[in-house]
């Protein structure tokens, strides 16, 4: 999850979907109540683990922040080396995801189709939008937070690719978190609002999704199928970037202001894409098959 948040395009919330976790995640941030917080003021320890899932969140969140931590600087590598293979392994991870997250709807018909198509209509529409300038101001770096952790939660919507649009991927995701990496905490001036509106974000979306998920689970469902399979769009390997230059305080800076997709060329290069692709979707087969077997608990 962690590794799928540093990517544009990709979403840790479709990872925890299926690997069959997502419903218990869910359950596990809404549990993070006041009624908790009180048992942990009072040091009521066991209690609050209790109650929460601690030990869950704990693990996976560990995982989570290690894979951000870590993947800052690999993934710059490897998509400034070999964008298409990267691409491609995740287009199919996302592709295969489609396929099992759908299954999950315990029965198809006509309301959960039109969710599956307004879900992925919402990502396309996401895919299509201009991003709008970098902006480091505190308030707007929380709203980025509140927003990007909201994304990172719902399946097939990219919190890195949120992040993306409203200017500030690269402040947040590679220059901040490279800098933190290097002991360099001047990059807490952005990653501590950042992160105030995270939370934010991860409690009220965590009891809404609870909710939904409670009364409503298989156009919950359909809907997150429909973000997964429209996000497929914006992880199609064979695209250029649309950049413009600025100029901001006497340097001139590029940012990403959309794609342009094209079918792959004939060549070596095609070859291994499409290798590396089944061996994604081959891997999330293998994740279901391992997952399958054990049944989430209710929200």
């Amino acid at each position: 999850m962690g590794a799928a948040n540093v990517i544009p395009g990709v979403s840790g919330g479709t990872v925890a979907f299926i690997t069959g976790i997502y419903e218990r995640l869910i359950g596990a941030i809404k549990s993070l109540n006041p009624a908790a917080l009180k048992l942990l003021a009072g040091r009521r320890f066991s209690e609050f683990a209790g109650k929460t899932d601690l030990l869950f969140l704990v693990v996976l969140g560990a995982g989570v922040g290690i894979g951000i931590l870590t993947l800052a600087k690999v993934l710059r590598f490897l998509f400034d080396r070999h964008a298409v293979l990267v691409w491609a392994f995740f287009f199919g991870l996302i592709l295969a995801s489609v396929i099992f997250v759908g299954a999950k709807v315990r029965r198809w018909g006509a309301a959960t189709a039109l969710m599956f198509v307004a879900g992925a209509g919402v990502a396309v529409g996401v895919a299509l939008m201009k991003p709008v300038s970098e902006n480091a101001s505190t308030p707007y770096l929380i709203l980025c937070g509140v927003v990007a952790m909201a994304s990172m939660i719902i399946p097939g919507i990219s919190g890195s690719f949120v992040l993306l649009l409203m200017g500030n991927y690269r402040l947040i995701m590679i220059e901040s978190v490279a800098k933190l990496t290097d002991f360099d905490f001047s990059a807490l001036r952005v990653l501590v609002p950042v992160g105030v509106g995270a939370a934010i974000g991860l409690v009220a979306l965590s009891h809404f999704l609870a909710w939904i998920f409670k009364r409503f689970h298989d156009l919950a469902v359909s809907l997150l199928t429909g973000f997964v399979a429209g996000s497929l769009l914006i992880i199609w390997p064979w695209k250029t970037e649309v950049r413009e230059t600025l100029e901001a305080a006497g340097k001139a800076k590029e940012k990403v202001t959309g794609y342009q997709w094209h079918w792959p060329d004939p060549s070596g290069e095609t070859l291994a894409a499409v290798a590396v692709m089944a061996a994604g979707f081959a891997l999330v087969w293998a994740m279901e098959k391992v997952s399958g077997a054990t049944s989430e608990p209710s929200v």
